[in-house]
């Protein structure tokens, strides 16, 4: 079993509850058998254990068990957060497909006929805002006078970058909702409507903070400076998508602050999702995974398990058990992915990229022609739940963590704001970052380009949860310039309309609070 040196750990003292309609009434305070002095006073691990709790938010469906969620209503296995990001993110996009259909699939992996009522955008949402009034109840009694605890300002920052990441997600995803802040926590009447440049501006200023608040270093699975720095130049990144003004300049501030950190790319990309990347020296903030003590259907077991199948694979020889409890046969990736290293079969094939070697092809065809088809399309084996050197465990729970930032994508993501002009940025050195994420897969240089970049990210980034927002980011994701597989729900894809830049708000979530109103088009 992997060493997880922070463990998510479930307080038996401590009952933190939340629900979904805490963006209307807010009236959610913990309830406690002790306070959160005495506590301490009894045991001083317990912060340690009330921020596991929060960090696993994002990893587990809950710390109860792979059976239960912590949101209401909804179903352990389909509600995790990194289920959600790869159903949003990566199956809406161009390179990954989902065959199964059931319940609002279809929705995603055509990109069409969005709904309010998609389960998929309500766990998603109702997610996130789980953890945000959760983050802001504990950093409200932490910052008590009577609390005392001696890293309370560290823990204050490693919780409002918690909160942070949220928001930042819900900026990202739906643009809009109610901002639940340490001034308004606990009000019984439904918050108004914050706009994307309000929680814009708020996330920025909790990063900021938390920034100031935070180490240089931590245990593993815990924010650092060099995560929340990260996340900065993520916001940053995407700023003149959110607000519509260019904030690349200072994108490159924090990715200079990032790429000092002391990370460095792995010389094995494999390396970064297998079950021993918690050794990788790239990844810069996991959520992390254990097929015994941290187990979820929604977390990386959803990627490994659902690319696999006993019909044209092996799936012992990515750790799973095979048929039965695991090998879902549900994912494949599209010739958007897999055409980036050769457009054909036999050009991936004989392609020197180490990346292309991580597709399934034996029995499978190169084209998509019907998504829900098993065959069509080839499987990705990048995430597996064995060690870098093959060896591992079959099992249906999956210890490999989710790399959710590293440092390749930081790389890339200086070598666009070079290309888009940003000041402070060096040319020179934006074509040795890129070339160095290349050259690490045995790619060969390239020269700059916000084209090739963006195929770049493709190759690099592919399944971890950022390639809709590439696709918004370059003007690729609507409209009809760039079309791929079943876009539109059509075989060769087919335009659609700029409303899919954002999801429809929840139907539950606008029924909770009358403040909210829903993205246009829905």
């Amino acid at each position: 079993m992997k060493n997880i040196k922070f463990k998510l750990l479930a307080l038996s003292t401590v009952l933190l509850l939340a629900t979904s309609s805490c963006i209307g009434d807010l009236d959610t305070e913990p309830k406690y058998d002790y306070t959160l002095e005495q506590l301490i006073a009894q045991d001083p691990n317990a912060v340690e254990g009330l921020l596991s709790r929060l960090y696993a938010s994002y990893a587990l469906s809950s710390v109860r068990g792979s059976g239960e969620s912590d949101v209401a209503g909804a179903d352990p296995g389909e509600s995790p957060f990194i289920r959600g990001l790869i159903n949003l993110e990566d199956f809406t996009a161009d390179g990954m497909k989902n065959r199964w259909g059931d319940n609002g699939l279809d929705q995603l992996t055509t990109t069409s006929n969005w709904t309010d009522s998609n389960k998929f955008f309500r766990y998603v949402y109702d997610r996130l805002y789980y953890i945000i009034p959760q983050a802001t109840n504990l950093i409200l009694i932490l910052n008590k006078d009577d609390v005392n605890y001696s890293k309370k300002a560290e823990a204050i920052g490693e919780l409002k970058f918690l909160r942070a990441l949220s928001y930042y997600y819900i900026i990202d995803l739906f643009g809009k909702g109610a901002l639940v802040t340490d001034a308004n926590f606990g009000t019984t009447t439904a918050l108004p409507q914050s706009s994307r440049t309000e929680l814009f501006n708020y996330v920025e200023s909790q990063l900021i903070e938390a920034e100031a608040a935070l180490p240089e270093t931590n245990s593993y699975g815990r924010a650092n400076k060099a995560t929340v720095q990260f996340l900065l130049a993520k916001l940053y990144l995407n700023a003149e998508v959110y607000t519509g003004t260019n904030r690349y300049s200072n994108a490159v501030t924090y990715l200079n602050k990032v790429i000092a950190g002391g990370y460095s790319l792995e010389s094995n990309f494999s390396k970064n999702f297998r079950t021993d990347n918690n050794t990788s020296n790239e990844i810069i903030f996991p959520l992390i995974a254990d097929a015994i003590s941290s187990q979820s259907f929604g977390n990386t077991t959803y990627i490994i398990q659902g690319s696999l199948s006993i019909e044209t694979m092996t799936p012992q020889t990515y750790g799973s058990v095979g048929p039965d409890a695991g090998a879902w046969a549900g994912h494949r990736a599209t010739k958007a992915w897999y055409g980036l290293f050769g457009n054909s079969a036999a050009a991936l094939t004989a392609s020197t990229d180490q990346r292309a070697k991580l597709f399934w092809t034996t029995g499978h065809s190169y084209e998509m022609t019907d998504y829900k088809v098993w065959k069509d399309g080839y499987p990705s084996v990048k995430f597996q739940n064995v060690n870098t050197a093959g060896n591992g465990t079959s099992s249906l729970f999956v210890s490999t963590d989710f790399p959710l930032f590293r440092l390749s994508d930081a790389y890339l993501m200086y070598a666009e704001c070079a290309v888009r002009g940003a000041a402070g940025a060096d040319m020179a050195l934006a074509q040795t970052y890129f070339n160095q994420v290349r050259n690490r897969s045995n790619a060969g240089n390239l020269t700059l380009s916000l084209q090739n970049i963006l195929d770049e990210r493709g190759r690099e980034l592919n399944l971890e949860g950022v390639r809709r927002q590439d696709l918004i980011r370059f003007g690729k994701f609507t409209g009809g310039s760039y079309l791929w597989p079943w876009k539109g729900g059509s075989k060769d894809g087919t335009s659609i309309s700029d409303n899919y830049k954002l999801f429809p708000i929840p139907a539950t979530a606008l029924q909770s609070n009358p403040n909210l109103t829903q993205n246009p088009g829905y």
